[in-house]
C-alpha cells in the first residue's frame, strides 16, 4: 500500500475563501431580488421540454420572500427544481473521492503515473498536446463536461510526476475542458439544442466553428506549455509553489522512482486493466447519455457506480483486504465532504435569483435593448447576455430552452442570422465557466488540488482576455459574411 498523502481534500484556506466569494455572490443576488421587478415569460412543451413563448412576458406581484431565507438557501436547494441534478452531483464527488482514495492507497495511481513518465519523459510536451487535445475534442464534438472533471484528479498528479506544478495539471484537464465546451462544434447541449429551436439545419455551420476550435486549441497549448517551461526553468516563478511544496515533499517527481518485484507487477497491471475498463464503460455512458435523451438523467449516477466498481475491484486485485478499503473510502469522503457545501452554495445564487422570479424580467430587459441595437452591437449584446445568464444558469441546454425563442426573433428583426445568434450564444454560454465562482464544478475541480480560486483567476485571466478578443473577432467576421444558411 503507498503511504502517498492523498491528493483528494480540500484545503482549508481554498474552501474558506470560496465559501466567503460564493456568500458575497448569495447576498448580491437576493439584493437583485429587491431591486428588480418580478416577472415571467409563458411556457409550452415543446419535445418533451419547457420552452418560453417569445413576447408573452408580463410583470408580477413580488413573491414574499424574505431576507433570511437567503442565508437558508443552501438548504432549500436539496429540495428545488434542482434537487435531484444537485444530490446527484454531489453523491458523484462523494463516490469518486472515496474511489480515488482508495486507488491511491493501493498505489494503483502511483504505477499508471510511473508507467506514463517512464514512457513519455522524453516526449512530454507531446503528451501535453495530446491530453489537451482528448479534453477539447471530447467536449467540443460530444459536450460530454461533468463526466470528465475527476480526471483532475489524475492529471494534476501526473503534471507534477513530469516536473511541472499544479497549475499545469490544471491546464491540462480543466482549462482545455472549459475551453473545448465553449468551442463547441457539434456539442449536442449547445449548439444542437439551440440551433433545433432556432430551426437550423443540425449542426450547420461546423466549417467555421472547427476553425475557432483549432485556434482555441493552440491557444491553450501554448498559454499551458509556456507556463510549463517556465516552471521547468524556475518552480519558484509558479504562482502556488508555496502550496505544491507539501505535494513535491511527498510524491510528485518522486513518483517515478517507486520499484515493483515481477509479481506485484503483474497485479498492478490487471488492476489497471480492470479500472480503465469501467472508467471506458463511464465515458461511454455519459457519450451514449449525450445521444440518447432518455439516458440524460442516468449519466452522472451511472459514472460514480463505475467509479465506485473500478476502484475497490482495482483494490481487491491487488491484494487490499476489504476492512482497508472501507476504511481508506471513508477516509476520502470525509476529506471531499467541504466541497458539498460549496456545490450547495453554489446553486443558491440560482436558487435565490429563481425564487425571486427575475430570471425572465433580466432576460425581458436585455432583449429591449438588444431589439434597438445594429447587427454589430446586437451579436455582442446576446454575447454579453449569454455570459450574465450563464452566472445563474449553469446547465447549457436549460439556458438554450430559455434564450433562444426569445433570441431567434430578435436576430431576424435586427437584421443577423439565426447562426451568429447561435453561435454568440454557445460563446457565451462556455467560456465563463472557468471563471463564475457560481459554477460547482470549478469549485469541485480546484477543490481538487491545492489552487485557490484567487490564484487559478490571476493565472488564467491573460489567456481569458485572448479569448474574449478571439470570441469578439469570430462574431464580427460572422456578422459581416452573414454566416449562415440562415
Amino acid at each position: 500500500m503507498s503511504n502517498r498523502e492523498s491528493s483528494v481534500k480540500i484545503g482549508k484556506k481554498a474552501f474558506i475563501g470560496s465559501v466567503l466569494i460564493i456568500f458575497v455572490l448569495m447576498i448580491i443576488s437576493g439584493v437583485m431580488g429587491r431591486v428588480l421587478s418580478s416577472g415571467t415569460f409563458e411556457r409550452v412543451i415543446d419535445g418533451g421540454r419547457e420552452v418560453v413563448v417569445s413576447g408573452s412576458f408580463r410583470y408580477t406581484e413580488a413573491p414574499d420572500y424574505p431576507v433570511w431565507r437567503w442565508i437558508t438557501a443552501p438548504v432549500e436547494v436539496l429540495w428545488g427544481s434542482d434537487s435531484l441534478t444537485i444530490i446527484t452531483l454531489c453523491l458523484l464527488i462523494l463516490f469518486i473521492s472515496g474511489s480515488v482514495t482508495v486507488l491511491e492507497s493501493a498505489g494503483v495511481i502511483n504505477y499508471i503515473l510511473d508507467e506514463l513518465v517512464a514512457k513519455f519523459r522524453d516526449r512530454k510536451y507531446l503528451l501535453m498536446a495530446i491530453i489537451i487535445f482528448l479534453f477539447m475534442f471530447l467536449a467540443a464534438f460530444l459536450g460530454i463536461y461533468e463526466g470528465l472533471v475527476p480526471l483532475v484528479l489524475f492529471i494534476v498528479p501526473l503534471a507534477h510526476s513530469l516536473g511541472w506544478d499544479s497549475l499545469t495539471g490544471l491546464g491540462m484537464s480543466l482549462m482545455p475542458l472549459a475551453f473545448g465546451f465553449s468551442s463547441a462544434v457539434t456539442n449536442p447541449f449547445t449548439i444542437g439544442v439551440a440551433q433545433k429551436i432556432a430551426e437550423l439545419p443540425l449542426f450547420s455551420g461546423a466549417w467555421y466553428r472547427i476553425i475557432f476550435f483549432v485556434v482555441v486549441y493552440f491557444c491553450v497549448y501554448l498559454f499551458v506549455s509556456t507556463h510549463a517551461r517556465k516552471v521547468e526553468k524556475n518552480p519558484r516563478k509558479s504562482l502556488v509553489f508555496l502550496e505544491d511544496e507539501g505535494i513535491r515533499k511527498t510524491g510528485g517527481e518522486e513518483v517515478v522512482k517507486t520499484r515493483l518485484s515481477d509479481f506485484e507487477k503483474k497485479k498492478m497491471g490487471r488492476a489497471v486493466f480492470f479500472f480503465t475498463a469501467a472508467m471506458s464503460a463511464a465515458i461511454l455512458m455519459v457519450l451514449l447519455s449525450s445521444m440518447v435523451s432518455a439516458l440524460s438523467d442516468f449519466a452522472l449516477p451511472l459514472m460514480g457506480i463505475f467509479f465506485l466498481i473500478g476502484g475497490i475491484g482495482s483494490a481487491l486485485l491487488v491484494g487490499i483486504v476489504k476492512a482497508d478499503i472501507l476504511r481508506f473510502f471513508i477516509k476520502g469522503i470525509l476529506s471531499i465532504l467541504p466541497g458539498i457545501l460549496l456545490v450547495l452554495m453554489a446553486y443558491s445564487v440560482k436558487h435565490i435569483i429563481d425564487q425571486a422570479e427575475i430570471t425572465d424580467t433580466i432576460l425581458y430587459l436585455a432583449s429591449n435593448g438588444i431589439s434597438k441595437a445594429s447587427p454589430d452591437a446586437a451579436a455582442f449584446l446576446v454575447y454579453a447576455l449569454t455570459l450574465g445568464m450563464n452566472f445563474f444558469i449553469g446547465s447549457a441546454s436549460a439556458k438554450a430552452f430559455l434564450m433562444m425563442p426569445i433570441l431567434t426573433p430578435l436576430a431576424d428583426l435586427v437584421g443577423i442570422t439565426r447562426q451568429t445568434a447561435v453561435l454568440a450564444f454557445d460563446f457565451g454560454d462556455g467560456f465563463s465557466n472557468m471563471i463564475y465562482p457560481s459554477n460547482a464544478l470549478l469549485l469541485i475541480a480546484l477543490g481538487f488540488t491545492v489552487v485557490s480560486y484567487p490564484k487559478w483567476i490571476r493565472w488564467t485571466f491573460p489567456l481569458q482576455i485572448i479569448m474574449l478578443l478571439l470570441t469578439c473577432l469570430f462574431l464580427w467576421g460572422a456578422v459581416q459574411f452573414q454566416f449562415g444558411p440562415f
